[in-house]
């Protein structure tokens, strides 16, 4: 069949839909494939899905219907393995198996589907500028020049920060949940300054990711002004370090719990009421959206804050593998990479403005990713693309210097 199908929700069991044609599917002697092979035989089905389904506790039977008369039916009872990766309800499946005289499809394989190459992709793509700020020159792929994309108010929006070549080196220091109404996260947000601004080198950008106030801002949340004012006194703290405030510059991406119209996908930058007293301070901030893109050095890197990790591990159909891995976050990055999407949860879990999905694509995969997540600091290479979680600087004093020009991660932690 090898061709697009979608599984949705009908009560109990659950369905899988088709355009074409559909057939009744069993998995129970299911096995796992790798990513990158399949196991084909004789009279063998290939059936791409999305998974949909409304019960969480025990995932048992699919019933596939389309357009014409036809139904199958999956049933998940003994399946042994599946791949790396969280099987949530919206992610994109590929299952291989035949099809037996009575109208089932007894499935053999099921998994993600392959990842396709950056290379490849970009030659398919023929010089489409999917980024959205344009082509790289000469001089921006050599020297300290970076190009932010995000969507600013639900605009798309490009920016290039300049960063002066003396004194300055091409790491990236980041760090997420700077809680500005904490005494000491403040505290340890200033060690770190301090630390930097007596480097031979001083980072050529910082990035901070939200939550920047300890309580949630948009549930019945009325302190604005003294939020404002906190910034104002971040800003503050980065002018008194006169070699990071000349040299370098801040990136500055919302959290979940951040200021701002909604909790949907992709968030705005923080409104400009609260920011305004640090730019005062420091001209060359940058606020950006969430999901953020940056080129530097020849280097797409996608920065993105959100608790993702939780939030998928809760809404998984069914355990993750552990023939692969045992840790969440490979299980994290095997799915958003194979999905080419950021946040692949379903609408009712995370809702995400459709004319600016395309915002979370991964596709072409950019070199690098940055997942802020308040679960533990993790860094990961996956099929070439390093993906690393700086995590929680409140908590745990936990961040991160990347280097783009070699993709080199080192975790840090006061």
């Amino acid at each position: 069949m090898g061709d697009g199908s979608d599984i949705s929700v009908g009560g109990w069991p659950f369905y899988l839909e088709d355009l074409s044609a559909s057939v009744e599917i069993n998995l129970s002697n299911a096995i796992s494939f790798t990513h990158s092979s399949f196991i084909t035989s004789h009279l063998t089905l290939d059936l791409w899905a999305v998974l949909f389904a409304s019960n969480t506790e025990r995932l048992t039977e699919f019933e596939v219907q389309s357009n014409q008369k036809h139904e199958i039916i999956i049933f998940l009872d003994n399946i042994y393995k599946i791949t790396a990766g969280f099987f949530v309800e919206n992610t994109i499946v590929v299952a291989e198996g035949e099809m037996l005289l009575e109208g089932v499809f007894q499935v053999f394989n099921c998994g993600f589907p392959p990842l396709e190459g950056r290379d490849k992709s970009l030659q398919f793509l023929a010089g489409h500028d999917s980024f959205g700020s344009g082509t790289l020159t000469e001089q921006e792929m050599t020297s300290h020049i970076i190009r932010m994309y995000s969507f600013v108010l639900y605009t798309s929006n490009s920016q290039t920060c300049k960063v002066g070549r003396e004194a300055v080196n091409g790491n990236v220091v980041i760090l997420s949940d700077i809680w500005l109404d904490n005494e000491e996260v403040m505290g340890k947000l200033e060690r770190v300054l301090d630390a930097f601004e007596n480097e031979d080198f001083v980072p050529c950008l910082f990035v901070l990711m939200g939550n920047f106030c300890s309580h949630p801002c948009n549930l019945g949340f009325h302190s604005f002004s003294n939020l404002r004012s906190q910034f104002g006194k971040l800003g503050q703290m980065i002018a008194a370090h006169p070699r990071l405030k000349e040299g370098s510059c801040f990136l500055f991406i919302p959290g979940p719990d951040d200021a701002g119209p909604s909790t949907v996908l992709p968030r705005p930058s923080l409104p400009k009421y609260l920011r305004e007293e640090l730019q005062n301070h420091i001209p060359n901030a940058i606020f950006s959206s969430n999901p953020c893109r940056m080129k530097f050095c020849g280097q797409e890197v996608v920065f993105f804050r959100q608790d993702l990790l939780y939030r998928m591990r809760r809404s998984c159909l069914m355990p993750p593998s552990t023939e692969e891995t045992t840790d969440d976050f490979e299980h994290l990055v095997a799915t958003i990479t194979h999905q080419c999407h950021l946040c692949p949860l379903p609408l009712i879990v995370q809702p995400i403005i459709w004319n600016y999905d395309h915002s979370l694509y991964l596709y072409p995969t950019p070199h690098t990713i940055v997942l802020g997540d308040r679960s533990e600091q993790k860094a990961f290479k996956y099929t070439g693309i390093t993906c690393f979680n700086p995590g929680s600087f409140s908590s745990d004093g936990a961040f991160v210097v990347y280097r783009p020009d070699n993709q080199e991660v080192e975790l840090s932690s006061l």
